[in-house]
């Protein structure tokens, strides 16, 4: 059996290559972890917004689960754009039957540009079916607003939004700092069920942020995926994310992607 990390990306098709699975790829590549995705849809957008939005059919997407399933032995999953309360569903089912684990779920809910990539009935099958075999769960603001109905302004409601993700079955919640511009720092919210851990970084002011949810739950699957726990896992995603986002690539006239190089580049000590 191989020995090489194996990590498993469901999520939706960007195009653009900043999001969804093609930016996971591309993170599981940097971080030396072999990458599978299970695609849920197809997104037709670029760096100005979402065009369109085509989910791959129903038994489309059970079929692919099957086939990594049989084959495949992921030590760390993500899920992304899910779109629907019926794959949702599914892939709780498959998680279940093929017993995968170390689960990351970022609940993708809402595009850069303000398109809405998850169906509004979905986001409770998402909070009863799905949440409960998470491992990490990683809100930004506004979608720990939508999975907790509440209204988030400060560090202390980031600090309950988490504890209430935890009480909903997530055995970590990371709730991130990114929409909070009220500081010159951003400051992500880690809760473990006990105790609070705060990871600060530098805001960057630039416009080029485009996946940058996608690619920081990917490289926390990654490392979890080497068996890193979940603290150092959290940690060396933070330094990739904050890497990617401050090397700036200065792709397209809108929300350009980040760049999914600059952490490794930084580790050889290239420029």
């Amino acid at each position: 059996m191989s020995s090489i990390p194996q990590a498993l990306s469901i999520a939706g098709s960007d195009n653009g290559g900043g999001a969804g699975v093609q930016a996971d790829l591309k993170t599981f590549q940097e971080l030396g972890v072999y990458g599978m995705t299970v695609i849920t849809a197809i997104a037709a957008q670029n760096t100005t917004g979402v065009q369109g939005v085509f989910p791959i059919p129903y038994d489309g997407i059970a079929q692919q689960l099957d086939s990594t399933g049989e084959d495949f032995q992921p030590t760390a999953a993500k899920t992304g754009m899910l779109y629907s309360a019926e794959i949702i569903r599914l892939v709780a089912q498959k998680w279940r039957h093929y017993r995968w684990s170390n689960l990351v779920i970022d609940p993708v809910m809402v595009a850069k540009g303000g398109a809405p990539l998850l169906q509004q009935e979905a986001v409770q099958a998402l909070v009863t079916e799905l949440l409960p075999h998470a491992l990490i769960t990683t809100p930004n603001i506004p979608e720990a607003e939508l999975l907790t109905g509440m209204s988030i302004t400060n560090l202390n409601q980031r600090e309950e939004a988490a504890r209430q993700i935890v009480q909903m079955g997530s055995t970590y919640a990371l709730v991130k700092g990114g929409h909070d511009e009220g500081s010159g720092m951003i400051v992500d919210v880690l809760y473990d069920g006990q105790s609070f851990h705060y990871l600060e970084n530098v805001r960057v002011v630039t416009r080029h942020t485009h996946g940058t949810g996608c690619t920081y739950s990917a490289a926390i699957t990654a490392e979890l995926a080497k068996g890193s726990p979940v603290l150092a896992a959290v940690t060396t995603a933070r330094a990739f994310i904050q890497a990617a986002i401050e090397d700036e690539l200065g792709i397209g006239a809108g929300h350009g992607p980040t760049n999914h190089f600059a952490y490794q580049r930084r580790q050889r000590g290239e420029q």
